[in-house]
């Protein structure tokens, strides 16, 4: 979660997803974000990853292998004590669902950052509504139901919701747009907004987001 409490970010990796997996019983290990990315500079793209942590673990070994380059790196990380409690994330039965072209909504909250901070989302049965009000003026972009092969839209709606988000955090999340053809959304009136990227065979990369409360 970031420290404003604004926006949250989930990663599930299916155990199905790797070449070896064994976990003996749930363990939570807190890990700096910033430090890893550190240690993930280490790796090639052509290298296999292997996670370790022992029970009652101080810190995370990761092992990079190049069997081409008979290359083994290792780097034990130093864990952290996080509150796991406050990130729990509620079940919760969406009233619209908007599945759409990755590329094509990243295009869109990109394009329309440049004309406000703020973006409204309406669904309807038929169609999706993204609009803005600025300085320089106010527009939408509406997308209805297509089947389409790569540019469909597709709209789950079993109740219209309407809600405004910060473009600077959309425009954040689709920096994971390229792991996923298409982006899902998942809207609720009194419930974060949850955008959402499959990764085929292996998990889902989940970010949410608190609607911005109108002034009105």
């Amino acid at each position: 979660m970031d420290s404003s409490h604004v926006a949250l970010v989930s990663l599930n990796l299916s155990m199905d997803g790797f070449e070896h997996y064994r976990a003996d019983s749930n363990m939570v290990l807190g890990v700096s974000i910033a430090n890893l990315a550190k240690v993930m500079k280490l790796a090639d793209n052509s290298d296999s990853i292997t996670l370790q942590a022992d029970q009652e673990a101080t810190h995370l070994k990761i092992i990079f292998e190049n069997a081409k380059n008979e290359r083994t790196t290792e780097f034990n990380l130093n864990l952290i004590t996080i509150d796991s409690e406050h990130l729990a994330i509620p079940e919760t039965d969406y009233q619209s669902v908007v599945t759409i072209n990755s590329n094509e909504y990243s295009k869109i909250c990109k394009e329309l950052f440049s004309l406000s901070e703020t973006v409204s989302i309406a669904t309807s049965p038929d169609f999706v509504v993204f609009s803005v009000e600025g300085e320089v003026g106010s527009g939408s972009v509406k997308l209805g139901h297509n089947e389409g092969d790569k540019e469909q839209t597709t709209l789950e709606v079993t109740e219209p919701v309407s809600q405004q988000f910060a473009l600077r955090y959309l425009n954040m999340f689709n920096k994971a747009a390229t792991i996923s053809s298409f982006t899902r959304l998942c809207l609720h009136n009194e419930q974060p907004l949850v955008v959402e990227f499959k990764i085929e065979n292996l998990g889902v990369l989940k970010y949410f987001l608190a609607p911005k409360i109108s002034d009105e």
